[in-house]
């Protein structure tokens, strides 16, 4: 017998359940099937496009900054013109996401494209979001090769792709789709991120970057 198979004899034992416990089993089965629904805010429930809206603003008013783009197509420059904004090297990591792949980065000749996890000496980086709430202009990232968590966090600097169609209004509409998507096959980590790291725990003062990057930019793509 394992540690897990034995602590868990011993918590039946206790509670006195029989081995074969086929009801609770059923009950425990049906609670997952139908997970019961909490009370939604009113607040994201708003027309797609008065949803992007609403997402650009609270995610600006936590010190993030954002911009449209109509396509895809339209990313690298989106990014070189970031980097040239800030005066930052012309270079990014990306993660193996098949929709970053798409972006024509050849067009942009000066921009040097890394790949993989970053190693912590990256100035940038760019990652594409799962999804995002409008109702706190709040990112929804997955972990994995197409976008690795360390992109999240050891960068200076984030540079977010989001689909305006996959903007939700709420946090619970990102884990209807998540589990649809994903199934049991849950990533490794979800990220939930608003603006960029911040902290005011040293005499209130609020400090950028303090466990993560100093600034956030998200590219929106698209329409809803």
């Amino acid at each position: 017998m394992d540690g897990k198979t034995a602590i868990l004899s011993k918590i039946r034992a206790s509670l006195k359940a029989p081995t074969a416990d086929d009801e609770r089993r059923a009950v425990v089965a049906a609670r997952l099937a139908q997970t019961p629904k909490g009370i939604i805010p009113a607040r994201g429930q708003l027309p797609a496009e008065e949803r992007v809206q609403l997402f650009r603003s609270m995610a600006e008013k936590y010190n993030a900054t954002t911009e449209r783009v109509e396509t895809m197509d339209a990313l690298p420059a989106a990014v070189s013109t970031y980097l040239m904004g800030r005066n930052l090297p012309a270079a990014i990591r990306i993660g193996a996401d098949p929709r970053l792949a798409s972006a024509p980065w050849a067009t942009e000749a000066t921009l040097e494209i890394r790949h993989g996890a970053s190693d912590g000496e990256d100035l940038a980086a760019v990652s594409h979001a799962f999804g995002a709430v409008a109702e706190t202009g709040t990112l929804a990232l997955l972990s994995g090769p197409d976008n690795p968590v360390t992109l999240n966090f050891l960068p200076e600097h984030h540079i977010v792709v989001l689909a305006a169609d996959e903007i939700a209004g709420d946090m619970e509409t990102i884990w209807e789709r998540l589990r649809a998507a994903q199934g049991a096959s849950m990533p490794r980590t979800v990220n939930f991120v608003t603006g960029p790291s911040r902290s005011a725990d040293i005499e209130q003062t609020l400090l950028l970057g303090a466990h993560g990057p100093r600034a956030l930019h998200i590219v929106i793509v698209g329409n809803p």
